[in-house]
């Protein structure tokens, strides 16, 4: 008779446990659910998030560096806030990533229950600052287009000190449902769970749904308002410029200057990535909630993989403000050498010159009429009717000092 342990079909994550009861013993051989054991998923798992912890750390670190070092020339709303974003990512980073790294390879929970809760408290923390410091900079980014005469300094660090709250807050309800729990029938099993935790499926449905609500929903709600007016009211000014309501207007000015639309695309990229990265994961969570039978079709690496993907989250917002910094800083030299080349052409361009004979014409006869108004002043009576206004001889006399001469 084998004394291999069978692996049963069903496939769980481990950290759900909801089928424990397909483990049992069946003619002296034990049957485990695939996640207890070490497989597949587990692999991919340790070498995912190997590589993305890599990239991740060069990414964030290098980003801190540059803001940082930005900061001490003259410190910007927006390069805090983006500091503020990387060090969240850092956080995701350090605490999440090596978690599930190590939780992979040990399959099960290898520490205490003390552990258990300050680590899933850790887990989510810097998910949570993540969004909301996003949110924090949509906001600044709307105040700073629609509302400058509003915006100041001490709104952006109120702000900040909201989202740190606001992530202790979302995260604590983590440390206080998970909990360690011990296997039923097999000896020395330990999980770190929400098993149990609740007194119905239907009160799990609700706190997971509440924690997609503060992690996804409210973030992108805020996004869709503050980038969506913002847009709206560049497109409104657009059509005043196009009818000519502001004709005049220098066009380095337009609708919005050109370090104000750089930031605007590179945070609204960053909201972009947010979104791509989290909502394949959370479309797949709520067909859990609501339909665990259909969803069990869909293999556990899939599912394993779409938490992986949206964790890559951490890894791009670097990628995005570096792509942009190159950007920038390409598109201001090159614009800088530009007019450097179009100052030096003015500058020895014969045909932006008039004549020699034609300047000493023009000023000699600035000079004359100076003369004539001066000699005839002398000659009128000194009343208010007929004397020369000061103002007039002034204009005349800075005609003679015009650069044509």
């Amino acid at each position: 008779m084998s004394t291999e342990p069978e692996i049963n079909e069903k496939i769980y994550d481990h950290r759900i446990l909801t089928d424990w009861s397909s483990v049992n013993k069946t003619n002296g051989t034990m049957h485990y659910s695939k996640d207890m054991i070490f497989n597949d998923g587990h692999r991919l798992s340790i070498t995912v998030y190997s590589i993305l912890f890599v990239i991740s750390t060069i990414g964030n670190l290098t980003v801190l560096y540059l803001l940082t070092k930005r900061r001490l020339r003259g410190p910007s709303r927006i390069d805090i806030m983006l500091m503020h974003l990387a060090i969240a990512d850092l956080m995701v980073t350090f605490l999440l990533m090596p978690l599930e790294i190590a939780w992979a390879y040990t399959v099960q929970w290898k520490s205490n229950d003390f552990m258990c809760r300050f680590m899933s408290f850790l887990r989510v923390f810097g998910l949570y600052l993540s969004g909301f410091v996003l949110i924090c900079i949509a906001i600044d980014r709307y105040y700073a287009i629609l509302k400058p005469l509003k915006l100041s300094n001490s709104r952006g660090r109120t702000m900040l000190a909201i989202a740190w709250c606001c992530s202790i807050i979302c995260s604590l309800p983590q440390a206080y449902f998970f909990h360690l729990e011990s296997h039923p029938t097999v000896t020395d099993y330990y999980q770190c769970v929400l098993f149990h935790a609740f007194a119905n499926e239907l009160q799990e449905n609700i706190y997971q749904m509440l924690t997609m609500l503060g992690m996804y929903v409210f973030p992108l709600m805020t996004f869709i308002f503050c980038y969506g007016s913002i847009y709206l009211e560049i497109y409104r000014k657009s059509l005043r410029i196009v009818k000519g309501v502001e004709r005049f207007r220098r066009s380095n000015d337009d609708v919005l200057s050109r370090a104000k639309k750089r930031t605007l695309k590179m945070t609204i990229t960053i909201v972009i990535v947010f979104f791509i990265c989290w909502t394949p994961y959370y479309i797949i969570s709520m067909w859990y909630w609501f339909d665990k039978t259909s969803v069990d079709k869909i293999s556990s690496l899939v599912r394993k993989g779409l938490f992986i993907f949206a964790c890559t989250n951490s890894c791009m917002n670097p990628i995005v403000y570096g792509v942009f910094n190159i950007r920038g800083r390409v598109g201001k030299e090159t614009s800088t050498t530009s007019n450097r080349h179009t100052s030096l052409y003015n500058r020895g361009d014969s045909s932006n010159q008039l004549p020699k004979h034609l300047l000493n014409s023009i000023c000699d006869s600035n000079v004359k009429t100076t003369t004539t108004l001066l000699e005839s002043e002398s000659d009128l009576p000194m009343n208010g009717n007929h004397k020369i206004k000061s103002a007039e001889l002034t204009k005349v006399d800075v005609d003679t000092d015009s650069p044509l001469c």
